[in-house]
């Protein structure tokens, strides 16, 4: 079973509603949903919002489907917020599988806005798998739709800090999210480079490599001056990122600010072709090891099993305290877009 077909068939529903005490929240943390309007020719955007909410709110944990919410659904927002993060999942993720990330980053005072990306979700794979030659393309232009649509919103719109340079706006990515929000700092992809990287070295990046990508033609390169690029974003955190598709004197002339966490035992992604090597080409990057990692470590941890090509969501290596590990990478984020936004 796959992890769309499992989280299909899952309820999402709100049960074992309890008061959340982690020390993860700081301030009360609200959450509601919304959606985005289809671009021509697309589908909406579904949206899952964290923001800080009005003092007093109710925080209760709510289980949705495998993943679940530890906020004050639908409470009233904040006067303001610090700025606006938007999350990107990976492959045939969910808006709801960062959670804990998202919670952290609210309660630091953001609203962060986690999109279940058209096309390359749990539902529906069309994007990857029958419209490959968009795929690179369309996952960073649907991150910018959605900073579109919440800077014109009325609601969220005044709430958002600015300053001299516009609104303070950053993003966060996890696995193919990670080559998203490098996208939106300058990286170009050049998708050539994947059926290169396989043939060379397939066999040291199984997972990877595995992948189905449709029968479409390779994308097509973008024209000169970055058309991917977002300039409205301010520092992008890249979680165990995709890396080889990037064409290497793009990700050179990159200024943004870019933070690279990388699991150290990420199988799905092997750290010298993907995290470490956009870490040697970036001017303007850090790089953080987590030890004892694999690749799903960046997600919240599924209530019930989910398989992927790499085993279990919920697996970790022996040793490894997810839930800690989560708790400090909130912090850490938190402290990151402080810095730079």
């Amino acid at each position: 079973m796959t992890i769309r077909n499992f989280i299909a068939t899952a309820t999402v529903a709100a049960f074992g509603l309890s008061a959340c005490s982690s020390a993860v929240i700081a301030s009360e943390v609200g959450w509601r949903s919304m959606s985005v309007p289809a671009a021509a020719a697309g589908v909406p955007i579904p949206l899952a919002l964290w923001y800080p909410a009005e003092a007093g709110a109710a925080v209760r944990s709510v289980a949705m489907g495998p993943f679940g919410v530890r906020a004050a659904v639908g409470a009233p927002a904040a006067a303001n917020v610090r700025g606006l993060i938007v999350l990107s999942h990976g492959t045939a993720g969910t808006e709801l599988g960062h959670g804990r990330l998202a919670e952290a980053l609210a309660a630091r005072g953001y609203l962060v806005a986690a999109l279940r990306h058209p096309g390359d979700n749990w539902q529906d794979d069309s994007l990857r798998t029958q419209r490959a030659e968009q795929y690179f393309d369309e996952r960073p232009r649907q991150v910018s739709r959605v900073i579109d649509a919440l800077l014109a919103d009325a609601a969220w719109s005044p709430r958002i800090a600015r300053d001299a340079r516009g609104p303070r706006v950053g993003a966060v990515g996890h696995s193919a999210g990670g080559y998203t929000v490098i996208a939106l700092a300058g990286g170009q992809p050049a998708p050539q480079r994947i059926a290169t990287h396989c043939r060379e070295h397939g066999a040291d990046d199984p997972i990877f490599c595995g992948l189905p990508r449709g029968t479409s033609a390779p994308a097509p390169q973008p024209a000169s001056g970055a058309p991917l690029m977002d300039a409205r974003v301010r520092a992008v955190a890249a979680l165990s990122p995709v890396g080889v598709v990037f064409a290497p004197e793009s990700l050179r002339r990159v200024t943004t600010p870019v933070a690279i966490w990388v699991a150290d035992l990420d199988r799905f992604l092997v750290p010298r072709f993907h995290a470490e090597w956009l870490a040697q080409q970036l001017p303007a990057t850090s790089l953080r090891r987590v030890p004892n990692a694999w690749h799903y470590a960046f997600m919240d941890a599924p209530t019930t099993p989910i398989p992927s090509p790499d085993g279990d969501l919920a697996a970790d290596p022996p040793g490894f305290d997810r839930s800690r590990f989560l708790e400090q990478l909130g912090r850490d984020l938190s402290d990151y877009f402080d810095a730079k936004l």
